[in-house]
């Protein structure tokens, strides 16, 4: 389908997601690894896409949160060594063996279930094990009066045969949140990974690769938390970097077009549940684009978009298949213009307030049917 027949479409640049990744590899101290986070299919920005252009920038690592989004990338050529950060069943261990792919081990049971598998494979599963220092959800729990036996779990896991423990990591919380209380929080779960780990030495098991820096502390803790590798989720795709620390740039902008324009008198209800009513005449507009594409409904009324040479409040509900732009104060924008929900003109991160949510989850909410097209901007 070209372009000019979609009714809204998500543009992706190449261009950005290489200028990002370099500028954060350029923020690296010498000898750390570059690992890019390309799950929920690249937080909406095609999975296997980025992950060709990450790889042919030699990307040291990919990482993904399942089994299917890792058999994703294997199927369509990507050779780069992926790690599912997530849960995969046991069972599955013989494909993760055939297809080269890391696993994360979250616990002594688990462990021994992968183990288990690789030896009836008669093969090698290579792991990453996860600890748990105040994340408070999966990994080797690590914190309190459970620090000892986490050590211990973590030691007799990575003894297991058929089990190749190649890297250690851990999760931080608030890294990427401001206060000194969050700092405290985001630097004790440091010095408890760091205290894991030279426990785990004592014993004799030691790690080729150490990770624990997601975007917030590649942007706030580095070179401290380096360590042997990072993991930059978010900031990959632009966002985050509210302080223009790395200078990074959005890598998708959602797009739509202007169905028609029409003008109403004052008084006009717009909209379901009539949540809108004109106060003067109104050049009213209709966009392509609605919650079904992505669009959060919580947002109606309380959210703008780059339309012509100027912003546009959104007005009444948001619907399933279109929204509604006041147009009054941009007289020269017509039926077929573009608008831009999110990119370089219209914010993310005031959409995401507008909704009450976070930047990460409006890039995964662009929906399937919304086409992505490779297009610098």
């Amino acid at each position: 389908m070209k372009e000019p027949e979609k009714r809204c479409w998500a543009e992706i640049s190449p261009e950005n997601i290489l200028h990002n990744a370099a500028a954060i590899r350029a923020a690296l101290p010498e000898g750390c690894r570059f690992l890019g986070v390309v799950k929920a299919d690249a937080y909406g920005h095609g999975a296997v896409e980025t992950a060709k252009l990450l790889e042919s920038v030699g990307t040291d690592y990919l990482a993904v949160a399942c089994l299917d989004e890792a058999l994703e990338l294997r199927a369509a050529g990507v050779k780069t060594p992926v790690l599912i950060l997530g849960h995969t069943p046991t069972k599955y261990t013989p494909l993760l063996i055939e297809n080269g792919i890391t696993q994360a081990v979250t616990g002594l049971r688990e462990a021994e279930a992968f183990s288990a598998g690789a030896q009836a494979a008669r093969g090698t599963l290579k792991v990453h094990m996860a600890l748990d220092t105040g994340m408070s959800r999966l990994g080797f729990l690590c914190t309190g009066e459970a620090f000892e036996q986490g050590v211990e779990e973590l030691v007799r896991s990575c003894a297991l045969p058929g089990l190749e423990a190649e890297g250690v990591f851990t999760h931080f919380a608030v890294s990427d949140e401001p206060g000194e209380e969050n700092e405290r929080y985001t630097r004790e779960q440091f010095r408890l990974f760091m205290a894991a780990l030279e426990a785990a030495g004592k014993a004799g098991v030691t790690f080729r690769l150490r990770h624990c820096a997601n975007s917030g502390a590649v942007l706030h803790y580095l070179p401290e938390f380096a360590l042997d590798m990072v993991r930059p989720g978010l900031l990959l795709y632009g966002y985050g970097d509210a302080e223009g620390k790395l200078g990074l740039r959005p890598c998708m902008r959602l797009m739509t077009r202007v169905l028609t324009v029409k003008t109403y008198a004052p008084g006009t209800a717009v909209s379901y549940g009539r949540r809108f009513t004109t106060q003067r005449e109104t050049r009213m507009g209709v966009l392509g684009i609605g919650y079904a594409d992505g669009l959060p409904r919580l947002s109606s009324n309380r959210c703008t978009f780059a339309v012509g040479d100027g912003m546009a409040p959104q007005r009444g509900s948001i619907c399933m298949d279109m929204c509604m732009v006041d147009l009054t104060d941009l007289p020269g924008v017509k039926a077929g213009d573009e608008a831009e929900i999110f990119g370089p003109r219209a914010d993310l991160n005031a959409l995401a307030r507008a909704a009450e949510t976070i930047p990460y989850e409006l890039l995964c909410a662009v929906s399937k049917r919304v086409p992505r097209v490779m297009k610098n901007f």
